[in-house]
């Protein structure tokens, strides 16, 4: 993981660094590290939370599971500090769909969640599991995938009658080792076993 005095754009072994043009769109000119960076996207971050869950009821689950939402909610999420932020990445990545495929596979995969729902395929945890695998797998946006898919989990389960999900936040003592069990349980899903995301996100 990148020390918190390093650049602002040093990313971590489970990450894939931006391109030029993608750094280049960085709004707060007066970044320099690492740890201003992550100040301002989660002073961002909190400021679209507070918008979207102070709003009179949560969004219904037909209502999240529409491109054009997801789109508007991550440039809510990162628009303060990316110009890129609510559009589609045009770059390749060691993770996710080749960039020219993710408009058809996020409308497969909104079409595949709502008739998940319509048909009752899964519980509400593991429905809001399964969206948040594959929206990370996709890898949509250039940076900024895994917060977007875990707050949409949060909110899609929630809509379901469900309960927010803790996302390890029970393990107070090592960040490191919590992303590290997120990163091990997300690549098990790719090997089509939910089990271990599902524990986590209940950690």
């Amino acid at each position: 993981m990148p020390n918190a005095d390093s650049g602002p754009f040093e990313a971590d072994a489970d990450a894939t660094p931006l391109t030029k043009d993608e750094r280049d769109a960085l709004i707060p000119h007066w970044i320099t590290l690492r740890s201003e960076l992550n100040a301002a996207e989660l002073a961002n971050i909190l400021k679209a939370r507070a918008a979207v869950l102070g709003r009179r009821g949560t969004p219904g689950p037909m209502q999240l599971l529409n491109e054009d939402y997801i789109t508007r909610l991550h440039k809510r999420m990162f628009g303060d500090v990316w110009r890129w932020a609510g559009r589609y990445r045009r770059s390749e990545r060691n993770i996710g769909v080749p960039w020219t495929q993710i408009p058809m596979d996020m409308r497969a995969l909104v079409d595949d969640a709502k008739a998940w729902i319509t048909c009752g395929a899964y519980p509400p945890d593991e429905l809001a599991v399964r969206f948040h695998h594959r929206l990370v797998a996709i890898h949509p946006f250039p940076n900024g995938n895994g917060r977007i898919s875990r707050f949409l989990a949060d909110l899609l389960v929630v809509s379901l009658g469900g309960e927010r999900f803790s996302w390890g936040a029970a393990d107070l003592v090592d960040p490191g080792a919590t992303r590290a069990r997120y990163i091990a349980a997300l690549r098990q899903a790719d090997r089509h076993d939910v089990g271990p995301l599902l524990v986590f996100a209940r950690s």
